[in-house]
């Protein structure tokens, strides 16, 4: 078999990809984003899934998304069902940047309520970019099972989830203010503040709804 020029120019941008210096490998990112080939989005995928630099992930994700979408998607949509969480992370959120409404029936309940956080986190930001008009209702509801659930940082971002999806979420979070777990009580009351107050800080919000809770009640009272 005879390999073309183009060929053989590839080669040491797809050994960049492996290289044992970050420097190197972002450079290697850098440069197939900036000229797309549909034959590095295999590599791309399949580096996103074990690159250990948060910055050369980036640019993996970068570089996917200036490849078609024809291509990315099916390769991306395979990939949110990979037994390594970090390939299920980096693919939803390499499928929350191309925002191709296509994507959206791979973003499943077991995803939005994964076992890890960054996965969980990353299903949650892909959901709302891509759920389908007149389903964000649905998806509030779902979204709503994993109030109170880690630390600060990641309930501010499924805070920041419910938020994006506006009005929708209203009954959802109106429910688990009365839930029997009094963090997922506070969780949905200081989710609600940033709702009709956005420039509240979560900080303030949460330890606000924390007091209520704590006072036994739900934040109802004289509204």
């Amino acid at each position: 078999m005879t390999t073309t020029r183009q060929e053989t120019d590839a080669v040491p941008v797809l050994q960049g990809l492996e290289d044992g210096r970050s420097s190197e490998r972002l450079r290697a990112a850098m440069a197939i984003g900036t000229t797309p080939d549909p034959r590095f989005v295999a590599k791309l995928v399949e580096r996103c899934a074990i690159e250990p630099d948060f910055t050369v992930r980036e640019m993996l994700t970068w570089a996917l998304t200036r490849h078609p979408v024809s291509i990315t998607l099916p390769a991306l949509v395979r990939e949110v069902r990979s037994e390594r969480a970090q390939a299920r992370s980096q693919a939803l959120h390499t499928l929350s940047k191309i925002g191709d409404r296509r994507a959206w029936p791979a973003i499943t309940r077991a995803l939005l309520s994964d076992a890890d956080d960054e996965v969980a986190r990353s299903a949650w930001r892909a959901a709302v970019v891509l759920v389908p008009e007149g389903g964000e209702s649905a998806l509030a509801v779902i979204l709503a099972t994993q109030l109170g659930r880690g630390e600060r940082e990641l309930q501010l971002s499924l805070s920041r989830a419910l938020v994006a999806l506006g009005e929708p979420t209203g009954p959802a979070l109106h429910a688990a203010t009365t839930a029997p777990d009094p963090r997922v009580r506070a969780h949905a009351l200081a989710t609600q503040r940033l709702l009709r107050e956005p420039d509240t800080g979560f900080e303030f919000a949460i330890e606000e709804a924390k007091r209520v809770v704590a006072l036994g009640g739900s934040g109802r009272e004289g509204r």
